[in-house]
């Protein structure tokens, strides 16, 4: 059990140190990748980092939404929520590898291209795609996520000696303001980590899959731990069956977003024809990586949504958890398909690498997840709710 003043159940430090182990591990064995082969560790390392920080933008983003519409779906997640959020300056220091690997995983920081059109491309937007303006934007981004998630959850905190009418004004004010920053920020986010790897494409909805997919991610890791740690006290009292229904129906309405915003992007891009666009969709089509499409058509969509229908599915901690994190490792396969075939490879190569640095990413996030989410109380004591059910578990 933890030694802080705030009960935490038994899985929360098994989870810490599970998590450390597994990521020192992983990271020691890709460190030994990166010597062999550096390049092959940068592209690895970018597709890892972007799936775990994106579960952090996820908690962030989360987070407001449910200052802003209230909610008791809300209620058993919001402190697993803040201490996703509260990672953000581990995320600064896993950001430092994509810096010192820039030269190698974009095509407009300086390498050579012996393809004239992304060579032009990449004289059209020079003003833009440069290391020092990118490096710019990288440090506004976070000082911008940093800064929101830091006032959010200090406010939280405070609350919980009573939710006032003026912190609750404060939290909605500061959610809405911050969603349109978050908005902006993912939005741009995508487009230099992520859509700058082929200078020559672009796509209107990018951003828009980015945010859906943190959020998705961000809910199906909550939904996890809730269906591990729930049935334990405090927790018990808020995450009765139907917490985890709404939760349940929340992560189905995000995936059928993701799947219509998925098949918009294509259709508008296959329907346009542009020679600078559909290349980027001709790669995913061909070798290993159409089956790779196949799979996320099938298990991202098509499978969870017919499950995720059933009542029961959603209103059962074990059965709505097996599916959320069915879903997680999902969405490792939907980052790996945006973003590693716009590194030169024939068809689908994939390295051990792509293994062992998620996990080691993973461990390091997951450990200090975990320790976040020691130090506050498991629920914000502060809202009448919370008191409330409290008194009726008799806790």
């Amino acid at each position: 059990m933890s030694s802080t003043s705030h009960p935490v159940p038994p899985q929360v430090d098994v989870l810490e140190r599970r998590a450390f182990v597994g990521g020192a591990a992983g990271l020691i064995a890709s460190l030994m990748g990166a010597l062999v082969s550096p390049t092959q560790f940068f592209h690895s390392y970018l597709f890892a980092f972007l799936f775990w920080n994106g579960i952090a933008l996820g908690c962030l983003s989360l987070l407001m939404i449910q200052h802003l519409t209230g909610g008791r779906w809300g209620l058993a997640i919001r402190r697993l929520l803040e201490a996703g959020t509260r990672t953000v300056p581990v995320l600064v220091l896993l950001f430092l590898p994509v810096v010192l690997g820039l030269k190698r995983i974009y095509p407009w920081a300086g390498s050579a291209q012996s393809d004239p059109t992304i060579r032009h491309a990449i004289d059209l937007k020079q003003a833009y795609l440069n290391v020092p303006f990118f490096l710019g934007r990288a440090v506004f981004y976070f000082a911008v996520w940093f800064l929101l998630a830091r006032v959010l959850s200090r406010v939280s905190l405070d609350s919980d000696t009573g939710m006032d009418l003026r912190r609750a004004r404060l939290l909605r004010s500061i959610s809405g303001g911050g969603l349109l920053l978050m908005g902006l920020t993912i939005t741009f986010m995508s487009v230099d980590w992520a859509m700058s790897l082929d200078p020559r494409w672009f796509s209107a909805i990018y951003g828009m899959l980015f945010m859906i997919g943190q959020a998705l991610s961000a809910l199906a890791l909550c939904i996890v731990v809730i269906s591990r740690i729930g049935m334990e006290p405090p927790l018990s009292a808020v995450a009765n069956a139907d917490t985890l229904h709404d939760l349940g129906k929340l992560m189905l309405a995000f995936i059928m977003v993701w799947a219509y915003f998925s098949f918009s992007q294509f259709l508008i891009t296959w329907s346009g024809n542009l020679p600078e666009e559909i290349p980027w969709y001709l790669r995913r089509f061909q070798g290993g990586w159409r089956l790779v499409g196949l799979f996320l058509v099938v298990f991202h969509f098509a499978v969870p949504f017919l499950v995720l229908l059933s009542r029961g599915v959603k209103r059962r901690a074990k059965a709505v958890g097996t599916v959320a994190l069915a879903i997680l490792a999902v969405r490792i396969v939907d980052l790996f398909w945006l973003v590693r075939p716009e590194f030169p490879h024939a068809g689908l190569d994939l390295h051990w690498l792509d293994f062992t640095l998620p996990i080691g990413i993973g461990g390091v996030w997951l450990g200090v997840f975990a320790r976040q989410l020691k130090t506050r109380p498991l629920l914000p004591l502060g809202e009448p709710e919370v008191r409330e059910m409290l008194a009726e578990a008799g806790a």
